[in-house]
């Protein structure tokens, strides 16, 4: 997420450090911490779970997990289809990380187009906030290749950092207007994000330093550009306390965050569960939208959070190579709803494949499904979110949205 909340933080950590009154955390970019020491290589289920005692996957867990792979069957694999990264400075070795992790995964390379916006400084792997996001980009391409390996990856790299507020938020915003008009992606994904009260104005209620950084956002849903965002790794935060933008954003689908019990095959051994750090939130500064009429009795009169999660528990972690460290390359353990993000991601691009369009605000077919009760999407019952957050109940909440997703009924499901 945003540098400022970063994503990956062990939700015990997040725990810890969330304000007693359970207001929004400062924006940090959800940047991955790693969640296992480096490995030489990935290990598999049973072994991480003996040596590092958590859950670890890889991206063929995964695809067996969603259900996938009927879909690469039929040869949708998000061919044709684009995928938008957007984060600060990037990472010098994308490439080649990517391509180790393929070799490893057995799945088609692809070339990462990185697309640099403003004045990116050299790379420096001691500055700690560049390695952050260094490491937030190799999460975000991998993770979204994991799931829509046909996809082209366009990685934009902005030269000042997203902290808080409207910090590097501009850039941002910029680079996305940019690559809308040039018809470059069909689905943007932002593992960041802030809370909404810490943009000036915001507590004597003028909210315009936040609005008019959305021109990007209202130009994307005019070319049927879908926006995906994580919701946050704070664990929510009871109405009254804001929300986390972009996620709060009305034009914006905010993914969560579940826990996933799987063998080393990708079966489930129980049911998803709620991940303690996924961010649920009420914005005050946007109004319920109108896909959200039917959960109103939720959400209530705004904009509530979030829409639909994937895997984002660390104890359940996506296996990532990086190496922009020269002195710690190796294997580590995604995680956060900065994994999340990117993995949503990638099923809009299966489904932008499967349908022959942009599915553009997907948010309206994820709510109409939802009041159909669709089989792709599948409802998030056990669990809860942080101390100040909110418990995962039948049918729509904050600590999951409608629920989680089959991935090949879903697909069946939109038109």
């Amino acid at each position: 997420m945003s540098k400022s909340t970063r994503s990956v933080l062990a939700a015990a950590l997040i725990a810890a450090t969330l304000p007693a009154t359970g207001a929004v955390a400062a924006a940090t970019p959800m940047t991955p911490f790693r969640h296992s020491a480096v490995q030489p290589t990935p290990l598999p289920t049973d072994q991480c779970l003996t040596q590092l005692q958590k859950h670890c996957y890889s991206p063929a867990q995964l695809r067996a997990a969603y259900d996938v792979n009927s879909l690469y069957a039929k040869g949708i694999t998000g061919k044709g289809r684009t995928i938008v990264i957007v984060d600060s400075f990037g990472s010098p070795t994308i490439q080649h990380d990517l391509e180790v992790f393929d070799r490893q995964f057995g799945l088609p390379d692809t070339q990462v187009e990185v697309f640099k916006w403003g004045e990116v400084p050299p790379f420096d792997p001691t500055n700690d906030d560049q390695s952050g996001w260094a490491g937030e980009s190799t999460l975000d391409v991998e993770a979204a290749h994991a799931i829509a390996p046909g996809a082209k990856i366009v990685l934009v790299e902005t030269g000042v950092s997203e902290t808080e507020g409207p910090v590097g938020v501009p850039e941002m915003m910029s680079a996305v207007n940019h690559l809308v008009d040039a018809g470059e992606g069909d689905v943007v994904s932002m593992s960041w994000g802030t809370g909404e009260r810490h943009f000036p104005g915001y507590e004597v209620g003028d909210y315009t330093s936040l609005t008019t950084l959305r021109y990007a956002f209202q130009n994307a849903a005019k070319h049927g550009v879908t926006l995906t965002a994580s919701s946050g790794d704070g664990g929510g935060a009871q109405a009254g306390s804001g929300g986390f933008w972009p996620s709060s954003d009305p034009l914006v689908t905010a993914i969560g965050g579940t826990h996933l019990d799987l063998d080393n095959a990708g079966q489930r051994l129980a049911a998803d569960s709620a991940w303690t750090g996924s961010g649920g939130y009420v914005s005050q500064v946007f109004d319920r939208p109108a896909y959200q009429n039917s959960v109103r009795s939720v959400v209530g009169a705004k904009r509530g959070t979030p829409d639909i999660s994937m895997d984002a528990d660390p104890d359940g972690g996506l296996w990532i190579y990086s190496s922009y460290d020269p002195k710690a390359p190796g294997w580590w353990l995604g995680g956060g709803t900065s994994q999340s993000s990117p993995l949503f991601a990638g099923v809009v691009a299966l489904a932008d494949q499967a349908v022959g369009h942009r599915l553009g605000q997907i948010d309206n077919d994820i709510y109409r499904l939802n009041a159909q009760h669709a089989r792709g999407l599948v409802d998030v019952t056990t669990g809860r979110t942080g101390a100040n957050g909110y418990p995962a109940v039948p049918g729509y909440d904050h600590a999951t949205g409608v629920g989680t997703v089959d991935v090949a009924r879903f697909v069946s499901e939109l038109h």
